[in-house]
């Protein structure tokens, strides 16, 4: 059942904190890691940047691995390591990668966990504004026609998302109260 967050409008649920994940999902650029730190704050929940754990579980970078493993033996990692960490009773956040929620095995895994994803929906000018200023290696978007093509291709598997936030003109903190919202309401 997906639900759409848009200005103001929210749907109601009864999820208790202790019980909750929610995986954040979007296109690279599009604050996944910012909003799911703000939330798990927010919520007193614990957060976790699925890029960051590989980085930690492997040594390298998504980034690194991509280059030097090639990008399906790293997709292999990342769904292993998504896994292990759904595999935790503990309530959280998860920020996944940008190609994470492509992949039909993560979505399972998510599904299968319980979680509520969310898809921050972030216009590709802006997420490319960020990719270029971010200073990051981004491998599968390393040039703007590369990414666009991307962001293209992904959306219609971002929209199987549970829940759409479309991110608009306003400021982060009406954002995050926004989707702070689906802690009360689902």
């Amino acid at each position: 059942m997906r639900r759409y967050l848009v200005s103001g409008v929210f749907w109601t649920a009864r999820v208790t904190y202790c019980e909750m994940k929610i995986a954040i999902t979007g296109f690279m650029g599009s604050g996944k890691t910012r909003i799911a730190r703000e939330l798990a704050r927010r919520l007193d929940l614990s957060v976790v940047d699925l890029d960051n754990r590989i980085t930690e579980k492997e040594g390298r970078s998504p980034a690194q691995l991509i280059v030097e493993e090639g990008e399906p033996a790293f997709r292999l990692i990342e769904s292993a390591t998504l896994h292990e960490l759904l595999q935790t009773d503990t309530a959280q956040i998860v920020a996944l990668g940008g190609g994470a929620w492509i992949q039909e095995t993560n979505r399972n895994l998510i599904n299968q966990h319980g979680c509520v994803s969310v898809w921050l929906d972030v216009p590709f000018e802006v997420c490319w504004e960020r990719i270029e200023t971010s200073g990051e290696d981004r491998p599968l978007g390393r040039t703007r026609d590369q990414a666009q093509s991307l962001y293209k291709q992904r959306r219609p598997i971002y929209q199987l998302a549970d829940i759409r936030v479309t991110v608009g003109d306003e400021n982060f903190e009406d954002l995050i109260d926004r989707i702070t919202g689906l802690a009360r309401f689902t």
